[in-house]
């Protein structure tokens, strides 16, 4: 069997000859020694980098710095190794944003970025977002609100409570769950009679045994954060890279949705129904895929690119007592 070798383990082969092993078992074990040797390079490398606290000024000017700007960098290396100390996410992302730019040498970047994750242990952080930015994601808007509800005085932040409120978020399945339920606006036709069931018979456990929901339902409903003016979906048609974008109101999107429930309805299908759709990713695909969930029925997704007999296959395996296509389909405008 041939086997294929990424560039960047070439260098460890000690040949310019294509390599074929004929046994699965030899190639796999040239593969765990080139994998082990370069993770025992990369330690090299990684040991042998200074701290930031032992850098000196003759370091830095070997990686091509102007002796000059070196004195500048060195200064304001050491004044931020005293205000966050030498090894923290912290102090990468102040060394980030006051020392480093795309026009330094990328040996500068490396060394610095090496030196003040040293001791820091496996993926450490190469960006951080600020404060202000971790405040408006999702998970950042919830913490704000409600993080010491789940810390108590623990909380300070969505960044420096984060790894905290992930422990809490697994050890609290219960309290975590309900309230991403409530964030995310999902309703249930039946309530779950837990959020998680464990059993030794079943080692994975039974997530929300017992409840019964539609998500279709949960997409177009109303909530203290979604209205009926909101925006729902933003489009662009194929072929209409010129034309402003498109956008559907939930409002809108009710309107479409409940008219194909009610076409659907009106075909008199048993309940559970598998109903294909064979047609591009565009808005009426997502009016349609609603529809079909809204009525308690089944999606099967075609796409579009399938030849007819494999359309055929499709249907047939999946027992589609119903299809949605469309005439014509734009291919590269």
């Amino acid at each position: 069997n041939k086997m294929s070798i990424s560039p960047s383990y070439l260098s460890l082969i000690p040949t310019k000859q294509p390599i074929l092993l004929d046994h699965h078992l030899r190639s796999s074990r040239l593969g765990v020694k080139v994998a082990k040797s370069e993770r025992e390079r990369k330690e090299q490398r990684k040991m042998s980098r200074k701290t930031l606290d032992c850098l000196t000024l003759s370091d830095i000017e070997a990686q091509g710095i102007p002796s000059e700007t070196a004195v500048k960098i060195n200064q304001k290396l050491a004044q931020i190794v005293r205000n966050h100390g030498s090894s923290s996410p912290q102090t990468w992302q102040c060394i980030s944003k006051q020392v480093l730019n795309p026009d330094l040498p990328f040996s500068l970047h490396q060394m610095l970025y090496y030196g003040c994750y040293k001791d820091f242990g496996p993926d450490p952080p190469a960006w951080l977002p600020d404060l202000e930015s971790a405040r408006l994601t999702n998970v950042g808007q919830l913490l704000e609100r409600c993080g010491k509800e789940f810390l108590g005085p623990r909380y300070k932040d969505p960044m420096l409570s984060f790894s905290e409120f992930q422990e809490f978020s697994v050890s609290n399945p219960e309290v975590y769950w309900k309230s991403i339920f409530r964030e995310m606006g999902i309703l249930f036709a039946r309530p779950p009679h837990c959020i998680l069931r464990e059993s030794s018979s079943d080692p994975g456990g039974q997530w929300l045994p017992g409840c019964l929901l539609n998500p279709a339902k949960s997409c177009l409903s109303l909530n203290a954060n979604r209205n009926l003016d909101d925006v729902a979906i933003v489009w662009r048609d194929e072929g209409e890279d010129d034309v402003p974008i498109k956008k559907m109101t939930l409002r809108e999107l009710r309107t479409e949705v409940w008219l194909v429930a009610h076409a659907l309805s009106a075909l008199g299908l048993p309940s559970g129904s598998s109903i294909a759709i064979d047609m591009p990713m565009n808005v009426d695909a997502v009016v349609i895929y609603l529809a079909i969930v809204l009525t308690g029925n089944i999606v099967v997704s075609i796409a579009d690119s399938f030849a007819p007999t494999e359309i055929a296959t499709r249907l047939r395996i999946a027992k589609a007592k119903a299809i949605f296509t469309q005439d014509t389909i734009f291919r590269g405008g």
